[in-house]
């Protein structure tokens, strides 16, 4: 009878205790890694409002009335709240939150998951030069010729290059920083609601409403007003690192600051009513370092700049994580991971980094200055939060959330973010097709990737292993064929124990008669959970064949080697299997006999007859393929122990051709 061994090799974190407790760390580590997004927006939010206009009392009011109740419906009641609630085991995202509602087995919930996914990812190239320039532009009050384009380009260089030590040494010098950085603004806000507390008036919902409904200049505001809320999205994303607990209550000291400093810049501006940022400030003239004194200035703009790195830090680590739970989900083409440290969850991402380094530098060169930046952003988040709201509707279908609360809820959110996004398409002439159009691009590779992935997996012939168990045990011991290997492993991606891939039997049958005195296979079952690294022990025939299937979440590192020796090693020390050589010279000095791993590797038929859309899926797919991850590093095999052999893939193949015999 065949043995069952089921071992967590690592135990997972307990993410109920993560979200339970409530600390002094975990709030100041929130500060550090969850508001950088939210948390510098007040440097670019006022000014892009007024914009070059003469500034009007009602204009800021109104504006200053949205930018309050967004933070409040948006990120306090939607992601705060609700949101933060829809946890994959501790982690939050729109992969996370995709992987939870997969279990209602709606297929078309996968658009959304890759479109938000896709517009995330968008949003991480706008983001770090926007919140930089934003910052190094306050320079400009000391020196107005100065070409800042350098500068910033300076510091996303340094910045992308550190990612691949880790964020574990700078990490210790985040929260105190964004400490000092939220104070600072609320207490720049106090100072100017003190002396104009009339600026008060903007907490009444009627100036938002009058902005928007009677002001004609009012619509076109909202889409500057939603750059205050663009990183919500990122808050769910970061939940894991620190706990929902702690974001909820750090969230209370945050917005508090955030909306002191919006009103701090309210009150200065109606102050100024009748006159142009541009005529108080210069070139510069933005509303965050016109409320500061003359004296204060310099040492603003280095907690301002050193706050939106802080900022850009967060979202560039966000984006490793997303495109590692990509990879995952089958969405992303295979790349080279690595883990800086030993921290849960920290990766680093080169090809992803420096793509992400490439597109900030275009968008620093393309736009020159944070004002024309603001225009390309917001567009492609707006779509996320959307998609977002669309997978939390079916979230709270599964978790059986009453109808009567659930209707008005999501209805009210599809009417505030399709406000944004009709708002937000204004931009799309002014520089929001950027983000857009790779927004686009992003959605194309993950499209082209899951589809292919899902006629791939159509078109692989599966067949019983019993068929095939006497012919293996007869190989095994058939001393008239040379040995291949004294352990031969071969990857399967067949879901049962007693299933593998016709390729493999005509690999080891037929492509070349491969004698070995054991074989395993081993199948990566990648989880619905984000952290989970268990395994599973079939012993198929005695002594002979084996299959060993790993269990891991779908932020979990795929290291096959090292996992396999930790499984032989306990199998070995419970005696389930004999490793030593079988070579009666090195059977007797006790050495340890070879491993080889065998992958296949396919590549499109001329025998196939493909459809168009299969033409189009396949030929980008293999593309793509060609400049992605290899698969023995994809698997974290050790090159010299592994052989590629090349399979064709045939697709519809003609069952006739016509051919007739001629004497």
């Amino acid at each position: 009878m065949p043995s069952f061994l089921y071992i967590n090799i690592n135990m997972s974190i307990s993410h109920k205790d993560l979200h339970s407790k409530l600390t002094l760390g975990g709030l100041l580590i929130s500060l550090g890694i969850i508001y950088g997004d939210i948390g510098t927006s007040p440097l670019y939010v006022m000014k892009a409002i007024i914009g070059e206009h003469i500034i009007d009392a009602d204009i800021v009011l109104g504006g200053i009335s949205c930018v309050l109740w967004t933070l409040t419906l948006q990120t306090t009641i939607k992601y705060v709240l609700i949101t933060l609630s829809a946890d994959n085991h501790g982690e939050g995202g729109i992969f996370a939150l995709y992987a939870l509602v997969k279990k209602t087995k709606i297929k078309w919930l996968i658009v959304p998951a890759i479109i938000g996914g896709s517009a995330l990812l968008a949003d991480g190239i706008i983001t770090p030069p926007i919140s930089v320039s934003s910052a190094v532009e306050g320079v400009k009050t000391f020196y107005p010729e100065i070409n800042t384009v350098p500068i910033v380009i300076g510091i996303l260089f340094v910045l992308f290059t550190i990612q691949q030590f880790g964020s574990k040494l700078v990490g210790r010098f985040f929260a105190p920083l964004m400490l000092l950085w939220f104070g600072m603004l609320g207490v720049l806000g106090i100072i100017q609601v003190m002396k104009h507390p009339e600026v008060l008036k903007a907490i009444n919902p009627y100036y938002a409403y009058h902005l928007l409904s009677i002001h004609p200049e009012g619509f076109y505001v909202l889409g500057f007003v939603f750059l205050c809320t663009t990183g919500a999205e990122a808050l769910y994303s970061d939940m894991g690192h620190c706990g929902r607990k702690n974001i909820r209550i750090s969230w209370i000291f945050v917005k508090i600051t955030l909306i002191l400093n919006y009103f701090g810049q309210g009150a200065y501006l109606i102050h100024h009513e009748g006159q142009t940022l541009l005529g108080l400030g210069g070139e510069n003239g933005n509303p965050f370092y016109l409320i500061m004194a003359d004296w204060f200035q310099p040492f603003g703009i280095v907690i301002a700049t050193l706050a939106a790195v802080i900022a850009s830090q967060a979202l560039i680590s966000g984006s490793f994580t997303l495109i590692n739970e990509a990879m995952r989900l089958n969405f992303w083409p295979k790349v080279k991971i690595k883990y800086p440290s030993e921290l849960k969850g920290q990766l680093y991402i080169p090809s992803i980094n420096w793509l992400l380094f490439l597109g900030c530098v275009g968008v620093v060169i393309h736009f020159e200055k944070s004002s024309n930046m603001e225009h390309a952003y917001g567009l492609a988040i707006i779509l996320c939060m959307i998609m977002t709201t669309v997978l939390l509707n079916y979230f709270m279908i599964m978790k059986r959330v009453k109808l009567y609360f659930m209707v008005p809820l999501i209805t009210i959110y599809l009417t505030i973010e399709f406000g944004f996004l009709i708002a937000n398409i204004t931009k799309f002439a002014e520089g929001g097709y950027v983000t857009l159009i790779i927004a686009i691009i992003l959605i194309s590779v993950m499209t082209v990737w899951f589809f292919a992935k899902k006629i791939n997996k159509s078109y692989t012939q599966i067949v019983k292993i019993e068929d095939y168990k006497k012919v293996l045990l007869e190989l095994s011991n058939d001393l008239s064929i040379p040995k291949y290997a004294t352990h031969l492993i071969y990857m399967t991606n067949a879901g049962r124990t007693d299933e593998i891939e016709e390729k493999v039997m005509y690999s080891i049958l037929r492509k070349r008669p491969k004698r070995a005195d054991i074989y395993w296979f081993v199948h990566v079952n990648i989880l619905n959970v984000p952290y989970k690294t268990e395994y599973k022990v079939t012993e198929i025939t005695e002594d002979t064949l084996f299959r060993v299937d790993f269990n891991l979440g779908f932020r979990e590192p795929t290291k096959i080697s090292l996992m396999f020796k930790e499984v032989i090693k306990d199998m070995v020390r419970k005696g389930e299997v004999d490793v030593t050589s079988r070579y009666e010279s090195l059977n007797k000095n006790n050495i340890i006999g070879d491993f080889k791993f065998v992958l296949s590797e396919k590549y499109l038929s001329n025998d196939s007859d493909l459809t168009f859309f299969e033409k189009v899926i396949m030929n980008s797919y293999f593309f793509i393929k060609k400049v992605s991850l290899s698969e023995e590093s994809a698997f974290g095999l050790d090159s010299g122990s592994v052989k590629i052999e090349k399979f064709p893939m045939v697709l519809h193949a003609p069952e006739n051709i016509g051919l007739t015999r001629v004497q």
